[in-house]
C-alpha cells in the first residue's frame, strides 16, 4: 500500500474508466471504475454518482442518471455502481448492453446526505427493496472493513430469492463476524426451489419478528417510493421516533407542511422578465423569473448536465459570476460553494440580469 498516491483524490473533471462489469441478478450488473490518473476515490458510504450516458435519439445524445455507490470508501482504488434496468430504462439499459472494460464515462459527484458516516448510533436497522440495497451494502462493507463492533439488522425485500442482490457477499460477511443479522423477504419462491424464509409484503408483524428492538435502532431505508412510504408509515404507526429515520430517494423529498422551506419573503413573478448571459457560450436568453436557470439554458439550446432536477444530486452546479438568483435546494450544494458563487441550475430562479459560466 506504500504506492498509494494519498494526496491525489479523484475529481469529476476526470473521466472514469470502466474496469469490470459483473452480472448480479437479472437485468442488473455492477460496474466498477478507476481513475486513469491513479487518483483515489473519497466519499461517504451511501453517497451517489451521476453518470453521463450515451443515448442516441435523446437531446444532446446523452442522459444523466444517478446511482448510489455500492462499493465502500474503505476500498478507495475502485468505485462501483450497481444498476438495475427497468422496462423503460434508457441509460441503464445502454450500460448493460454496451459498457465494457476500457470504455470511459463522465461522472459528477460524489454527493448525497444518505450516509451513517457521522452517526453516533450503536444499533442500525437497514431496510431496502430491490436495487435500494446498494447504499446499505456500501455502509455495511465500510463498517465491516473498519472492524467496527457491528449491530446491524439487515432487511432486504425482493421479488424472488434469485433476485436478491449481493446475497452471497452479505452472507459471507455475516459468516465472518457477529452482528450482521440478515433477513430476506420475497414475494414468491423461485420455481422448483423451496424457500423457507419470510414471504409476502414487508409489514409491521415482520418488523417485530425480525428486529424486536427496532425502537432502539437508527433506521436507514431505500427502495421504490411506495415501499419507502409503507415503511415510514409502519414505523410511525408503531411509535418509532422518526428523528432516527433516514431514507434515500431520487424523487422529490417528502415534506410536511410545517417543514416547507422559508423563501426569505421572495415572491417570484411570472410576468417579471429576467435576462441570463451564458458567458462561455456567449448566449443571452430572456425568460420569466419563475423559470429556472436549467430550463432557460435548455430553451436557449444549451446543455447543463442535470440529474434529479430538485436540488439533491448537485449535478447541475454552475458558477454565477454576477447578479442574483433565488435558490431553494435540498442539500445538493454546500455553503462553501454557495459563498464561492455556485448555484444549482435546476432550483435557481434568475432575478433581473445574471451571468453564469455555461
Amino acid at each position: 500500500m506504500n504506492d498509494l498516491p494519498g494526496s491525489a483524490i479523484w475529481k469529476d473533471s476526470e473521466l472514469l474508466e470502466c474496469v469490470s462489469v459483473v452480472p448480479e441478478v437479472p437485468h442488473t450488473a455492477s460496474f466498477s471504475f478507476k481513475a486513469p490518473s491513479g487518483a483515489l476515490f473519497s466519499y461517504e458510504a451511501g453517497q451517489f454518482l451521476t453518470l453521463e450516458i450515451p443515448a442516441p435519439g435523446e437531446p444532446g445524445g446523452v442522459v444523466h442518471r444517478t446511482y448510489t455507490i455500492s462499493s465502500s470508501p474503505s476500498r478507495p482504488r475502485i468505485v462501483t455502481i450497481t444498476a438495475k434496468a427497468q422496462a423503460d430504462s434508457i441509460g441503464t439499459r445502454w450500460m448493460l448492453d454496451n459498457l465494457q472494460p476500457g470504455m470511459t464515462l463522465r461522472a459528477f459527484g460524489p454527493a448525497g446526505l444518505f450516509t451513517n458516516a457521522a452517526s453516533k448510533a450503536d444499533k442500525f436497522l437497514f431496510i431496502s427493496a430491490g436495487s435500494g440495497i446498494t447504499p446499505m451494502m456500501s455502509m455495511t462493507t465500510c463498517m465491516y472493513d473498519e472492524g467496527q463492533d457491528l449491530d446491524i439488522v439487515f432487511i432486504n425485500c425482493a421479488k424472488r430469492p434469485s433476485e436478491i442482490i449481493f446475497r452471497q457477499r452479505l452472507e459471507q460477511m455475516a459468516s465472518r463476524v457477529p452482528g450482521i443479522d440478515l433477513k430476506f423477504v420475497v414475494e414468491e419462491p423461485d420455481r422448483y426451489s423451496p424457500w423457507t424464509g419470510y414471504q409476502g409484503q414487508f409489514n409491521q408483524l415482520m418488523l417485530g419478528l425480525m428486529a424486536p428492538d427496532y425502537l432502539e435502532r437508527e433506521v436507514y431505508c431505500c427502495g421504490p417510493e411506495p415501499f419507502m412510504d409503507a415503511v415510514r408509515e409502519a414505523l410511525a404507526g408503531l411509535g418509532f421516533d422518526m428523528d432516527n429515520y433516514n431514507q434515500e430517494s431520487f424523487g422529490a423529498p417528502v415534506q410536511e407542511e410545517a417543514d416547507q422551506p422559508e423563501l426569505d419573503d421572495v415572491v417570484l413573478d411570472d410576468a417579471a422578465k429576467a435576462t441570463i448571459h451564458f458567458t462561455q457560450s456567449d448566449v443571452t436568453h430572456t425568460c420569466s423569473e419563475t423559470d429556472t436557470v436549467l430550463a432557460a439554458a435548455k430553451a436557449a439550446g444549451l446543455n447543463i448536465p442535470s440529474g434529479c432536477t430538485f436540488g439533491v444530486c448537485g449535478t447541475c452546479k454552475v458558477k454565477k459570476t454576477s447578479g442574483d438568483v433565488h435558490m431553494v435546494h435540498n442539500g445538493g450544494i454546500s455553503d462553501d460553494d454557495v459563498e464561492a458563487g455556485y448555484i444549482l441550475a435546476c432550483c435557481s430562479n434568475p432575478i433581473g440580469q445574471i451571468e453564469v459560466e455555461v
